[in-house]
């Protein structure tokens, strides 16, 4: 804790309140977000049913393209706080109409009977899916916006450390109370339980405007404006009337510059990863469950294992490996580190589940503790095109695109295991991820060559041809 205290006070006034403020929003932000991730799934296989969940990956890729276009329109008509807050807002009380419809005795939990043709849990799916590019992705748009790259080697990790505080402690009340059969003298049934969760979890996020807020009246503007060359630029761009584009700037930008394709990259090859281990677990966890609160319990307990991890290793680690390595290092240092864990599971995993649980709580901590801060700093010197309108087709179409990706690979290794077994599935697998760990170094060693030659010679991406 020295070390935290050394570098709090290593920043100035405003820095400090930048810190604190951000990090208030973003533990309430990663609480709410901590318990509707979780509930997605379960919920799902409980309403729609467990052989569908692939599907349910595919199809959200789709789905959100609409929301992605809404989303770059007002982009440009918007102040950056102002969107914030009026997303965290919508998602807030969508989350309490939701919390609501669980208790329906026709369209809720009370109804067992799982169908594809039941829309309201295809639509709470969607609607959790929405939280990562419009929730999550919008606030570490706006905090990149308003940081600079010094700062995020400051303060990046810490503020992930504080946001994990609130994702241990909404993960351990929710294992808890999905776990216990009495609240008191009252019998809680395991709809109500999940009503108050979701409930709850959107009260959570109605927080976040507020703190918004109160930092853009405490703190003031000029420090607000992050990476100076690009404040600049864009301040010109205003002047001379050309900084509104089309809705669809942001993929075209992620298409034609090479950089942003690789922080695309780095999110792609973690997602397909992650998508193949979630699924083997809970295909494990639901088997092993009764109903659908020994589900979400059973996951609450691998998510608060996950926040304890990505605690320790975000308040005692990135930012040490940031100041010592840089991030072009910690970008090589997040795809080894999973590559070694992936060979951990492959020898070992596939036969025993908690190697696969450790595996995956290991990798997901890595991926919130040292690759969230790490790649988004590489938005820090982007136009605020990409900032906003790239980052959100990439944490929405793209990422979609590698879950899709992974749960097609998830239905073809499951044909092949029962066509052809265990062993010609494990092997297609291990040379599955040999592949994917192979490119993801590649990438992530061209891109933290890029971005330190950026930082150095104060360049912007996204103005240039050649970028």
């Amino acid at each position: 804790m020295g070390f935290l205290g050394q570098n709090f006070l290593n920043l100035d006034r405003y820095e400090k309140l930048k810190f604190l403020y951000l990090s208030g929003a973003f533990f309430f932000v990663i609480s709410s977000y901590t318990v509707m991730r979780e509930l997605k799934d379960s919920v799902f296989i409980y309403v729609v049913g467990r052989s569908y969940l692939p599907t349910a990956k595919i199809l959200s890729m789709i789905v959100l393209i609409p929301a992605v276009l809404l989303f770059a329109y007002l982009v440009d008509r918007m102040r950056r706080y102002r969107l914030l807050c009026v997303y965290t807002i919508a998602f807030s009380l969508i989350g309490l109409v939701c919390a609501y419809l669980l208790g329906n005795p026709t369209i809720g939990l009370d109804n067992t009977v799982s169908s594809p043709y039941r829309w309201f849990g295809w639509f709470f799916f969607f609607f959790i899916e929405g939280y990562s590019p419009f929730i999550v992705s919008l606030f570490w748009a706006f905090a990149n916006s308003v940081s600079s790259p010094n700062e995020t080697k400051k303060y990046y990790s810490f503020m992930v450390a504080g946001s994990k505080i609130g994702g241990m402690l909404v993960a351990a009340i929710s294992w808890y109370f999905f776990s216990c059969q009495y609240t008191g003298s009252i019998v809680l049934s395991s709809t109500v339980k999940h009503q108050l969760i979701v409930a709850s979890s959107s009260v959570l996020l109605m927080i976040v405007p507020i703190i918004i807020l109160w930092m853009i009246r405490v703190v003031p503007g000029y420090r607000l404006h992050g990476y100076e060359a690009v404040y600049k630029e864009e301040k010109a761009m205003k002047k001379a009337g050309v900084e509104k584009t089309s809705i669809f700037s942001g993929l075209w930008l992620l298409l034609k510059v090479p950089y942003v394709m690789g922080i695309f990259g780095m999110i792609f090859f973690y997602e397909v990863i992650n998508v193949i281990l979630s699924y083997q677990r809970l295909i494990i966890a639901d088997k092993a469950a009764n109903d659908v609160a020994g589900l979400s319990c059973s996951l609450f307990e691998q998510n608060f294992f996950v926040h304890l991890f990505s605690f320790l290793i975000s308040l005692f680690g990135t930012t040490y490996l940031l100041r010592k390595y840089g991030e072009r290092k910690c970008l090589l240092f997040i795809p080894i580190a999973t590559g070694l864990l992936i060979v951990v599971f492959m020898l070992f995993g596939h036969w025993h589940w908690h190697v696969l649980t450790s595996v995956f709580v290991l990798i997901r901590s890595i991926n919130y503790a040292v690759s969230y801060p790490v790649r988004e700093s590489l938005y820090i010197p982007t136009l605020k095109e990409i900032k906003f309108k790239s980052k959100s087709w990439i944490d929405s179409f793209g990422q979609k695109f590698a879950k899709s990706f992974g749960s097609t690979f998830n239905k073809i290794a499951e044909w092949i295991f029962v066509n052809y077994g265990a062993n010609a599935f494990v092997s297609v697998e291990g040379g599955f991820f040999a592949i994917l760990i192979t490119s993801w170094i590649a990438v992530a060693y061209l891109l933290g060559r890029r971005y330190s030659k950026v930082i150095r010679d104060n360049e912007i991406i996204g103005v240039s041809a050649s970028d």
